[in-house]
């Protein structure tokens, strides 16, 4: 299966009370079977991964270790185009649904820095955002040569490099505050949940298509 799968269903086990002989008879296996499940010395079966997800009441992805949310996240009605933009809807799907992804988080995010209220670690993760879409935006803005570069105060040949180096500056910074004080929040994927609704679902969700993208990403460097 993966190293993921033992470590998780004995967390989910242990978190609810349940000892190996119960949860084996509640799933219909055997408690030595359980227990090798749980060390990771067999794998188990697809039938075995679906069931199981469904007795702890997470997704199969939760149980190999592929995203921390515990339930599958749906695409809401709110997630999609307002109904006059429906017939756009093959061509914007993947636009509106990761515009709502980076809205969502972002929101999530200035919550989580409010309640920390410290504004010099607000201030350098507004300028880290900023700067990121800056970036992106002159980029795809500057890709037509003619188009006017007026709005600018930086050489088009110099602003990546030193974006870039800006950006890193206010990484450090923020390290360096929360290193210096005691800025962390109590925080696990039931709290994110509970107190951020729509927005965890999209925090979730980005989490794991970004994780996926830098795997996938140092996959392919290694295996140059």
């Amino acid at each position: 299966m993966n190293s993921d799968f033992p470590r998780i269903i004995t967390f989910l086990r242990k978190e609810r009370g349940l000892s190996q002989k119960q949860v084996a008879s509640d799933l219909g296996i055997s408690q030595a079977l359980l227990s090798h499940y749980e060390k990771g010395i067999r794998e188990c079966g697809l039938d075995f991964l679906v069931k199981a997800a469904e007795y702890f009441e997470v997704s199969c992805d939760y149980l190999l270790g592929r995203t921390v949310q515990r339930r599958l996240a749906s695409v809401t009605a709110e997630d999609l185009p307002e109904s006059d933009e429906i017939r756009h809807l093959k061509g914007n799907m993947i636009n509106q649904i990761n515009k709502k992804l980076l809205m969502n988080t972002t929101t999530v995010i200035f919550d989580l820095l409010a309640q920390i209220g410290n504004k010099r670690l607000t201030n350098a993760v507004s300028n880290y955002l900023m700067s990121a879409e800056y970036q992106i935006f002159r980029t795809i803005y500057s890709a037509q040569e003619q188009n006017s570069q007026t709005m600018f105060s930086i050489d088009r040949n110099r602003y990546k490099n030193l974006n870039s180096a800006s950006m890193l500056i206010d990484l450090e910074i923020i390290d360096m505050l929360i290193e210096r004080n005691e800025l962390s929040l109590s925080l696990s994927p039931d709290v994110i949940s509970t107190y951020f609704d729509k927005g965890a679902s999209s925090l979730f969700n980005l989490i794991q298509y970004a994780e996926r993208n830098i795997k996938n990403l140092t996959q392919n460097g290694n295996s140059r």
